[in-house]
């Protein structure tokens, strides 16, 4: 009789055993739609029944995330299974043994610079999630009653800015808002009139620095401080102030990243149907340039459900999803055809043109010492936005200090 009963509790331990839930927990920005992807999630769990996914958001600026999720893999922490990165993070989490491989993950289908981004010396060690790149928005409405051209030049900028702005005689309306506080969006503000003088940063892993260029960069940003075109305290303005402000009708020309388009849009926008989207302008005979952005899932190497976790990340990468992502969160998708799709130009029109502009943005430079590099450029830009250093120290103190990290 004992015998039989211990048998019987075995047996349904082992029944409950096969019926218990899977559950996985995957970290996503506060800042990207937390809410629809929630929705994404309530489909994968009605199709995989046993699976249970939970959501932890944190962090709305890339470094923010970054400091949570290097203390949580540093700890070797098991608790995420499944956190999304930014573009800039795979190769150093996957150099840092903190991700688990896709092995043998085809990558054709996704656009190639996000193929590329995700597969470090020859192993894929992340999966797209959604694509992104700086846009210049602008108030469509005032540029029409001016009967002003989005401007192709940042002096074309210069010009519409101060006609408008004169022309509203509105204190609080400012002529252009880009990020000047020392955070990973300050990069791409030096980089974007760089790159526009046909400059480079780093090549193959060597620094490839223009002095004279730099200076340029430089200098156009603290001019706009200095003409009034963006407000004296820029140098204290991250991403999301940018798009709060713009938002509130209170700005005139922003430089922010795709994300910001459905809240301009959205029941609490002052700017709603008055917004337009341009390529960023140009340096004087150089081109237009913008900074490639996105994120990407990948499965942590200490999550006790890796299989569950790559399946999870396969759904969540998948083409459906990522139309699903852009229809009703207007996030950019990393598949090419999707940009043509009806059913996402109908939600959000503006794909149609923003399709060139990811395919052609440049990536920050790629150096398994990137985090310095970004700190050098950021921390830089903010101390000439600030005034407390001139372009030309500025330049001089950028390239010294990455000589050193870069030799």
């Amino acid at each position: 009789m004992l015998l039989k009963a211990a048998l019987a509790t075995a047996l349904a331990l082992a029944a409950g055993a096969a019926h218990a839930e899977t559950d996985l927990k995957i970290f996503l920005s506060s800042q990207h739609r937390p809410e629809v992807w929630r929705k994404a999630l309530d489909q994968y769990e009605a199709k995989n029944p046993g699976t249970k996914v939970t959501i932890e958001t944190g962090g709305n600026t890339s470094e923010l995330q970054a400091q949570y999720l290097n203390t949580v893999m540093s700890a070797k922490d098991s608790s995420l299974d499944v956190m999304i990165l930014d573009i800039i993070r795979p190769a150093q989490y996957a150099a840092a043994g903190w991700t688990a491989d896709f092995a043998g993950k085809d990558m054709s289908a996704y656009l190639p610079t996000y193929a590329e981004a995700n597969t470090v010396s020859g192993k894929v060690v992340a999966l797209p999630a959604f694509a992104d790149a700086m846009f210049l928005y602008y108030r469509k409405d005032l540029l029409d009653k001016y009967k002003i051209a989005p401007p192709k030049t940042w002096d074309e900028l210069v010009k519409a800015a101060e006609t408008i702005t004169k022309g509203e005689n509105d204190p609080e309306l400012q002529g252009l808002s880009f990020q000047g506080k020392a955070i990973e969006g300050a990069v791409c503000t030096f980089l974007l009139p760089y790159w526009s003088q046909g400059k480079t940063l780093v090549s193959n892993g060597k620094l490839s620095f223009d002095k004279e260029a730099a200076v340029k960069s430089l200098a156009l940003w603290k001019g706009f401080v200095d003409k009034g075109i963006a407000k004296k305290n820029i140098a204290e303005v991250a991403t999301d102030d940018t798009r709060k402000e713009f938002q509130a009708g209170k700005v005139l020309f922003a430089v922010n990243w795709s994300y910001a388009w459905n809240h301009f849009q959205g029941a609490e926008s002052s700017v709603g149907g008055k917004v337009g989207v341009a390529r960023l302008p140009a340096m004087p005979n150089g081109e237009q340039a913008s900074c490639l952005g996105g994120w990407e899932f990948g499965v942590s190497a200490y999550s006790t459900h890796q299989d569950d976790a790559r399946k999870l990340v396969e759904y969540l990468s998948s083409p459906d999803v990522s139309r699903f992502m852009a229809v009703n969160a207007g996030l950019l998708p990393t598949y090419g055809a999707t940009y043509s799709d009806p059913e996402v130009l109908k939600s959000a029109p503006w794909f149609a043109e923003a399709k060139a502009v990811v395919e052609t943005a440049r990536p920050r430079p790629v150096t398994p010492r990137y985090n310095e590099v970004s700190e050098v450029i950021r921390t830089t830009v903010n101390s000439v936005l600030a005034g407390a250093t001139t372009p030309e120290d500025g330049a001089a103190q950028m390239e010294n200090r990455l000589r050193r990290i870069l030799r």
